[in-house]
């Protein structure tokens, strides 16, 4: 039975190459099996913008992710808040489909909804404020118009800040907040959510106004890789590589 797959929270970049190898081995195995895999976000430790698709690294997983949609594997890029700049360029390369989000399909006969999952951190007011600023499409085309190693320097400046305040917000507002989760689940008439962005892999079954709610909640790959598998059957998660 052919699966779809779902993964986010890679933050794959040169310095992190064993995350990378898993990553390459992940996409040879599983996802060639696939019916289809879903990227929900930061895949990328950070992408500076498409005019980057030449830089070594980023054109090795670029090229590995277009082996995988050349093979048929359906692939679906949900854009995170490491890599909102990926854009139609990015998309061409790989032969990724990008998704808006939220994304509502059906999977398997099931309404899912997708998303990346920071909007749904709404505690987080600094950084939901920077969020808006920096996905509006006034920011997004003074920044592009930049040169690309200045765009680079400001991102890692941005990535050092984000980090030292990290240090100080209470772990508790940096996770979902519960009314936001329920707000949404209400307006999309209760679908399965699947998210990333929280790092806290997680499966979360609920009832809110009387409906059976469902939320899977993707892990990173910082200490070892994992994938949501879901099929006629269901959703279940697995670590990657597999277990001895």
């Amino acid at each position: 039975m052919s699966a779809a797959l779902f993964v986010s929270d890679l933050h794959l970049c040169p310095t992190r190459p064993k995350i990378a190898r898993q990553f390459l081995a992940f996409l040879n195995g599983p996802g060639r099996e696939a019916q289809a895999l879903y990227i929900l976000g930061d895949l990328f430790e950070y992408w500076a913008g498409d005019d980057d698709l030449s830089e070594p690294f980023n054109a090795e997983i670029v090229g590995a992710l277009k082996n995988l949609t050349e093979h048929g594997t359906g692939l679906f890029f949900l854009r995170g808040n490491r890599d909102f700049l990926a854009g139609e360029g990015f998309a061409r390369a790989s032969g990724a489909v990008l998704l808006e989000e939220p994304h509502l399909f059906t999977l398997f006969g099931k309404p899912t909804l997708l998303m990346h999952g920071d909007t749904l951190c709404s505690d987080d007011l600094s950084y939901q404020e920077f969020r808006e600023e920096v996905r509006s499409q006034a920011w997004r085309d003074a920044f592009l118009a930049q040169p690309l190693g200045l765009r680079k320097k400001q991102i890692e400046a941005l990535r050092k800040r984000s980090e030292q305040a990290k240090q100080v917000k209470p772990a508790s507002i940096m996770d979902v907040n519960a009314g936001a989760v329920a707000n949404l689940l209400q307006r999309y008439r209760f679908p399965l959510l699947i998210h990333g962005h929280t790092h806290r892999q997680a499966h979360h079954e609920s009832n809110i106004d009387g409906q059976p709610c469902e939320r899977w909640v993707l892990g990173d790959w910082f200490e070892r890789g994992s994938y949501l598998a879901c099929d006629e059957e269901g959703c279940r998660a697995a670590p990657w590589p597999p277990a001895a």
